[in-house]
């Protein structure tokens, strides 16, 4: 059975299938949403339960979705060239730094951002200056479909414990939540938070605490074995 917010995600898609109508670009996405439908969209799943991505019960939905799974030596080269666009459109981003786009194992990549510049401090809505970059990361992630997202969020040690581990989880559903609204398909997409367990940086200065408070996005391939 499909978790709560899964269902959640595809009522939401459904509906957004229904508001922008039909037409396709040469890739196979629909057209943009409204700030209007976006805000429907983005609202709707900052309600719903964080998940985890891809169980069983799904797997074949995502698959059928991508037109069926990567295998052998496509694999890397699908990643690769996946990586090339990420780094091409998000170069602004990358050379001010913030953002960041890394290989990892597996044919994996991390398509990192700090909370820093797409949060303000304690807040879990998205800054409107940081929309372009998230629309930027949706179309690189539409036109590569056979893959599935896993959303982190992540905060500093500033506050409490609890408190950070439910911000962690706000900022990733919000994430979660644009992408849903630039029609990535639901059951690709996955968010957990990790509050401030998972440091990158030291949080005894300011500089390390703004490293911290991050989102990052892993994407892995859809494969045959996965």
């Amino acid at each position: 059975m499909n978790k709560p917010w899964m269902q959640l995600s595809a009522v939401i898609f459904a509906g957004n299938l229904g508001l922008v109508g039909c037409t396709t670009d040469e890739y196979g996405n629909r057209p943009p949403l409204t700030e209007t439908q976006k805000g429907v969209a983005i609202g709707a799943i900052a309600g719903a339960a964080i998940g985890a991505v891809a169980d069983k019960s799904t797997k074949g939905a995502v698959i059928g979705a991508a037109g069926g799974a990567l295998a052998g030596g496509l694999i890397g080269h699908y990643m690769e060239q996946q990586r090339r666009d990420f780094e091409k459109l998000l170069a602004p981003e990358i050379s001010a730094g913030v953002i960041r786009v890394e290989s990892l194992s597996d044919n994996r990549l991390l398509v990192g951002m700090t909370s820093e510049t797409s949060f303000e401090v304690d807040s879990d809505q998205i800054k409107p200056g940081f929309h372009s970059t998230l629309e930027k990361i949706s179309g690189v992630v539409n036109k590569y479909g056979k893959t599935r997202l896993v959303i982190a969020g992540h905060t500093d040690s500033t506050g409490s414990t609890e408190h950070n581990q439910e911000l962690s989880e706000r900022r990733a559903q919000a994430v979660q939540g644009y992408l849903l609204s630039e029609n990535v398909y639901p059951n690709r997409l996955g968010a957990s938070g990790y509050g401030e367990g998972q440091p990158v940086a030291s949080n005894d200065t300011e500089q390390g605490r703004s490293k911290n408070r991050r989102v990052d996005i892993t994407i892995i391939p859809i494969t045959t074995e996965t």
